[in-house]
């Protein structure tokens, strides 16, 4: 049975910070694309990051500068720090793994920027 589960979520205040993990099992982690989507109240999900499988990295241009992914095979975890947070950062925030055939989702982390 595969299982994505995110952690990290929370309330922060403008310009602060927060790491999100999710912690993936029943798969072979490595060969897997590992992204982040985050879906705000009354949008469509939306692409935050990605890693794939061989380490390259894309980011949404809302991002870049702020949000940096990493992946730790040994630990079948992906990372999102998430730097100088914003207000419109506020959405659910998803991991996904990724290859040809199929994708798995987590169950969503709430983060919450706000004064």
């Amino acid at each position: 049975q595969v299982q994505l589960v995110e952690s990290g979520g929370g309330l922060v205040q403008p310009g602060g910070s927060l790491r999100l993990s999710c912690t993936a099992s029943g798969i072979i982690f490595s060969w897997y694309a590992m992204g982040w989507y985050r879906q705000a109240p009354g949008k469509q999900r939306e692409l935050v990051a990605v890693i794939t499988s061989g380490g390259n990295i894309n980011y949404a241009d809302s991002v870049k500068g702020r949000f940096t992914i990493s992946r730790d095979n040994a630990e079948n975890t992906v990372y999102l720090q998430m730097n100088s947070l914003k207000p419109e950062d506020t959405a659910a925030y998803y991991c996904n793994a990724h290859i040809t055939w199929e994708d798995y989702w987590g169950q969503g982390t709430r983060v919450t920027v706000s004064s």
